[in-house]
């Protein structure tokens, strides 16, 4: 069977958008078989557009070239390490059981987490930003929380004291946080100042806290201070992190999980 040239166009606008594809969504979506959807992918393949990925596939992208500029885009950091941030986000998912009070932080790491829990799974969701909004506020046996305030273009998060005050009386079962950079001796840092606040409230909230970064974040300090490693129950990340990492992460007691 020959790919359609809708289905090709169709799938190509979703990678542009979100990166990211899922084979039973886009199924569902275009009303053809996953067999059919899978052909598809693998023509996109070999035409060397998509990287094939289990469930799926990511859109193959040029890096853009890395600076010491403090400020932080989205859709900047979706562009890089895109296949590692969607094998973090599916362990993720996986740590999520029925009936969770879960919150989701901002962040491209964090973004696909939604996409890969079970759609009817009865949960609570907490979050705070546009990208995991969308991904969320479709599902009828999800319970959204979304304390709002000042739209911040370059996270997408929204940010206010009220909603900081309303997640601190919240209490969440895990809380997926992420990070900008990781450092053993300066602690857990993101890249804009107003995003620490809510992070620290996050924290102060939920039982189990799971940091969400990729292998690249380790060794990269940025301006605003959050967290300490041992702040975190669990730790995800990619297998590019290095043995020294893996070693003092494991030695100061917080579970890791290298996908």
């Amino acid at each position: 069977m020959a790919r359609s040239n809708y289905r090709a166009d169709f799938i190509i606008n979703n990678l542009s958008n979100n990166g990211f594809v899922n084979i039973k969504e886009l199924s569902k979506r275009l009303k053809v078989s996953e067999m059919t959807i899978r052909r598809d992918l693998g023509g996109l393949s070999n035409e060397n557009i998509v990287t094939l990925i289990p469930g799926g596939a990511v859109l193959k992208r040029n890096p853009p070239i890395d600076t010491d500029k403090e400020k932080y885009l989205i859709q900047t950091a979706e562009s890089l390490m895109l296949e590692e941030k969607i094998k973090i986000s599916r362990k993720a998912a996986s740590l999520v059981s029925p009936n969770d009070v879960i919150i989701i932080d901002t962040g491209s790491t964090t973004e696909n987490l939604p996409k890969f829990i079970p759609e009817n799974m009865p949960l609570t969701v907490i979050c705070y930003t546009l990208n995991i909004l969308f991904n969320v506020y479709e599902n009828k046996h999800w319970k959204l929380i979304f304390p709002g305030g000042y739209f911040h273009d370059d996270t997408l998060m929204f940010e206010r004291p009220e909603g900081i005050d309303m997640i601190k009386k919240i209490r969440a079962n895990k809380a997926f946080i992420s990070a900008a950079g990781v450092s053993e001796k300066l602690g857990v840092t993101c890249a804009t100042d107003y995003e620490k606040e809510t992070k620290k409230a996050v924290i102060e909230s939920s039982d189990t806290k799971i940091l969400l970064v990729d292998s690249s974040k380790f060794g990269k300090i940025k301006i605003s201070y959050f967290a300490d490693l041992t702040d975190f129950d669990i730790v995800i990340t990619d297998s590019g992190i290095s043995k020294e990492c893996e070693e003092i992460i494991k030695n100061i007691g917080v579970k890791l999980y290298i996908v």
